[in-house]
């Protein structure tokens, strides 16, 4: 039998890092702010005949998005450009997120990416794409064997 030594200072430094990790996190959650600004909320469904994407990018013109499409994937990339703003007095604090950020989608079907369709209003882009003819008609038969 082996005698171990206990130490109850050990447990309580133990924690005690992991509280000052959770309230350093907490007051300054930079890496989620961080993530926040690359990242874009989407919805994508599928239909028979096409697939919609939709993306919400507030506050964000036109202009500032570039959209390419493949066959098999979509890439956004946008920029939300900082306003300067100049105060005498007060404090201004923020907490909008400015810089790039850019979004790759892989399709679940292969589309016609010449035949693409894209409306921006309100900061919701909706793009529409149609798939091509050889996955509209696409049809796989499963084999079901019974089991002995």
């Amino acid at each position: 039998m082996v005698l171990v030594r206990y130490n109850p200072w050990q447990e309580l430094k133990l924690q005690q890092r992991q509280i000052n990790r959770l309230l350093d996190s907490a007051i300054m959650p930079s890496t989620l702010f961080e993530k926040a600004a690359t990242q874009v909320p989407a919805e994508m469904q599928e239909t028979e005949d096409a697939i919609h994407l939709k993306l919400e990018v507030p506050g964000i013109e036109a202009k500032d998005l570039d959209i390419q499409v493949t066959e098999d994937t979509v890439s956004i990339t946008g920029e939300r450009k900082s306003e300067t703003k100049t105060e005498e007095k007060g404090v201004t604090r923020s907490e909008f997120r400015y810089g790039k950020f850019q979004r790759v989608f892989p399709l679940p079907a292969k589309i016609q990416n010449t035949d693409v369709t894209a409306d921006y209003k309100d900061g919701i882009l909706n793009l529409t794409l149609p798939k091509t003819k050889e996955e509209k008609n696409k049809v796989v038969k499963v084999n079901l064997q019974a089991a002995n």
